[in-house]
């Protein structure tokens, strides 16, 4: 590797640094997690349209109850010209003065048959809820990974620089010494230029890396909602401090757990009973009637308890031919939705396929970074001992630092990414949120 990839390999492989000389706050990775699904505004929206579903689902099941209303009038006449009918005779009485009307009444109405409507109403709200609810649990899962991706970068980050400085240190002592011996004609002024170069180029990857830092920062502190000029800082033991056990090999568990396959599910079923709503239709509502009524016509008549009660029915006759077209369009949504979780399955095998994959890699990758760093070290030494008996040129002495530098790093990280990639398996099986603590919620 030569001495100008290393800007290249910093910012592509971290692009975060950490962040100096300011009071850091230290969260565990636990705590970030429970923080933001207490905090963010994806898992407050995702809570707030639960509720709107139970709600929905609980003003639909008031529709199996009885309907009851109770309505009176009073009314001012003027000047009534009353002409009974009944009663007739040559020496009546002369026609009262009617000049007020007061009606009083109370009317249920209970449902007794409506094809079924209201039963599979109730069935569609039901599974809408639910639905809703395994969709604000998949909302958790990704929050939960979106925590613990930039507590990876940032755990990255710090180790990385950790690193950086002490090469720095050693850059800048090199670039010292080299200004030394070139002072005394020891060696060419090219070699001392070429070690303030590898000093000036990890200055800038610093640099580079401590602004992108900045931005990953200022996301989390926005995504856990905790005040803008915080500086959080990952320890070792935050993040790297537990085992990894009994790691997913198949996409079985994701098939049980997915929140989101389990909520298309629920939709599946709710377009089930949406058919039957539309066949109901096909058939009369029938709902028992009664009520009391309370009337005074003013020196005319006067009724009390007027008790009524009976059978409704209604069927509108034009639904036999309008209502085929509701039903197939009842049926189309249903084969759309379940479409939809076919497509939905074969997406989250190879999502788990593939996060297999990675996991099982960043194992390998451990196992081989070890062993570049033990390689990496010893090849420094015997690079540093060959230039300090002259046989050996100062681009090989540089190129090898570089060497063991980004084997050190890449070390250093190998942990860390392993844990990520744990995450992420875990997530697209949906058992992430499993790992930790709910209760905290």
């Amino acid at each position: 590797m030569k001495v100008s990839q290393l800007i290249f390999f910093m910012i592509f492989f971290i692009g975060i640094s950490s962040i100096d000389a300011q009071e850091k706050t230290s969260l565990t990775l636990d705590e970030a997690i429970h923080l933001a699904w207490t905090k963010s505004n994806e898992v407050s929206l995702a809570n707030t349209k639960v509720a709107t579903k139970k709600y929905e689902l609980q003003s639909i099941k008031n529709n199996q109850y009885p309907d009851l209303k109770v309505s009176g009038q009073y009314q001012r006449l003027a000047k009534a010209s009353v002409d009974l009918k009944i009663n007739k005779s040559s020496n009546a009485e002369p026609t009262p003065i009617v000049d007020q009307l007061m009606i009083a009444q109370v009317n249920a109405n209970i449902p007794v048959f409506a094809g079924f409507k209201i039963q599979n109403s109730i069935k569609v709200y039901d599974n809408l809820y639910q639905a809703e609810t395994a969709t604000a649990s998949q909302t958790k899962e990704e929050i939960a990974m979106k925590v613990i991706n930039n507590y990876a970068s940032l755990y990255k980050a710090q180790k990385t620089i950790e690193l950086l400085k002490e090469n720095q240190k050693s850059a800048q002592q090199r670039a010292i010494n080299f200004g030394e011996l070139e002072k005394n004609g020891i060696i060419p002024r090219n070699d001392l230029l070429k070690s303030q170069l590898q000093v000036s180029k990890i200055e800038l990857s610093i640099d580079e890396a401590n602004n992108n830092l900045n931005i990953v920062n200022f996301y989390l502190v926005t995504l856990l909602k905790l005040p803008v000029e915080t500086k959080l800082e990952v320890r070792e033991s935050d993040f790297a401090n537990f085992q990894m056990d009994n790691a997913p090999t198949n996409e079985e568990p994701a098939l049980q757990n997915r929140k989101d396959l389990k909520a298309i599910r629920f939709q599946e079923k709710a377009s089930q009973a949406n058919i039957k709503i539309a066949k109901s239709g096909y058939y009369p509502a029938i709902s028992l009637i009664g009520g009391y009524t309370a009337l005074d016509l003013k020196n005319v008549i006067t009724v009390q308890n007027a008790m009524n009660f009976g059978i409704g029915i209604s069927y509108d006759l034009s639904s036999i031919l309008k209502n085929g077209i509701q039903v197939k369009l009842a049926e189309s949504k249903s084969l759309e939705i379940q479409n939809s979780g076919a497509m939905l399955t074969d997406y989250i095998k190879i999502q788990v396929q593939k996060a297999i994959e990675n996991y099982n890699l960043a194992l390998k990758q451990n196992v081989v970074y070890g062993q570049a760093l033990e390689q990496s070290a010893e090849n420094y030494r015997i690079i540093k001992d060959k230039y300090d008996n002259g046989l050996s040129d100062t681009n090989d002495l540089l190129e090898a630092d570089v060497e063991q530098l980004s084997s050190k790093i890449n070390k250093a990280l190998a942990k860390a990414n392993i844990i990520q990639k744990y995450y992420e398996l875990l997530s697209v099986t949906g058992q992430l949120s499993q790992s930790f603590n709910l209760s905290k919620i």
